[in-house]
């Protein structure tokens, strides 16, 4: 009789990391929507430009605070050392497509790194790497802690997915590879939103208007998004699911071997130059 391989995950949410979790969602939520969430006479939008200064400031607190939550929560040496691999890995692919509508290879990684790992180590690694890129290529700014937090629900999502213990083969590469279609799209209409409100003049007919409705600003942001990142998003949106889906096994079994043999739930234990491994020791006790 063969038992069944088990599977650890590094990084087990905890009551206080489920908050955490839900504090910075319920803010980041607010700092994307509150164009379609202030009335037009709030003090958000007198103060519109100011916005994004204020909005950054908050994310970057909140996901230090749920990074610090979630690694206090069980992130040890070993999950850190992956952590920081995978990281530095989709740091590295990011700048592969620069300059080119689509290609960006790490979306791809950050699925499949999240569904092997979990949703708390997704979350954490989606934000790290995505401020890795940032200061590999210069792109730091008020956006990068928007970048952070939408990166880090992209990965923490395919974490979410559900079947991860029984869904196996193609039926799993064809989950992954819908959800990298539909997640790429949802990640560029997130970094829309938060771009979106500060055009101003620049683009008049499809701007934000802080004294326009709900539908009327609604339909000047589907249009925005139309006119200025429909074509890049499906390129993302192909790319991610093309790499899915050609190298998705492979990473799939890599990832998943090295979660194993790094026994990420075990403790770590020492034992003096001379004494017995602990192993003979449980044998004689017995």
């Amino acid at each position: 009789m063969t038992t069944p391989r088990r599977r650890s995950r590094p990084v087990r949410l905890g009551p206080r990391s489920l908050a955490a979790l839900a504090l910075v969602g319920a803010v980041g939520v607010i700092a994307f929507g509150w164009p379609f969430l202030a009335p037009p006479s709030s003090a958000l939008n007198a103060h519109a430009q100011d916005a994004p200064w204020l909005f950054a400031g908050l994310l970057v607190l909140l996901v230090a605070v749920v990074t610090a939550t979630i690694s206090e929560s069980g992130l040890g040496a070993k999950a850190v050392a992956m952590l920081g691999v995978l990281a530095a890995t989709g740091a590295a692919l990011r700048p592969i497509g620069a300059g080119t509508a689509g290609i960006e290879p790490m979306f791809f990684l950050m699925v499949l790194s999240g569904r092997v790992l979990g949703p708390g180590f997704g979350f954490v690694l989606g934000s790290v790497t995505m401020f890795a890129s940032a200061l590999l290529t210069g792109g730091v700014g008020p956006w990068m802690p928007f970048q952070m937090l939408a990166m880090g629900w992209f990965t923490m999502g395919a974490g979410l997915l559900p079947g991860p213990e029984r869904l196996r083969g193609r039926a799993e590469l064809a989950l992954l590879a819908g959800y990298g279609f539909l997640a790429a799209f949802a990640y560029g209409t997130a970094m829309n939103m938060a771009g979106w409100p500060f055009m101003g003049a620049l683009a008049s007919g499809v701007a934000f208007d802080p004294d326009g409705t709900v539908p009327a600003n609604l339909a000047r942001f589907v249009a925005y998004c139309v006119a200025t990142s429909l074509g890049w998003d499906l390129g993302r949106a192909l790319v991610t699911m093309s790499l899915t889906l050609t190298l998705g096994p492979a990473v799939l079994r890599a990832l998943r071997r090295a979660t194993r043999r790094a026994a990420f739930e075990t403790a770590v234990t020492f034992e003096s130059p001379g004494e017995p491994p602990r192993a003979a020791r449980e044998a004689v006790d017995r």
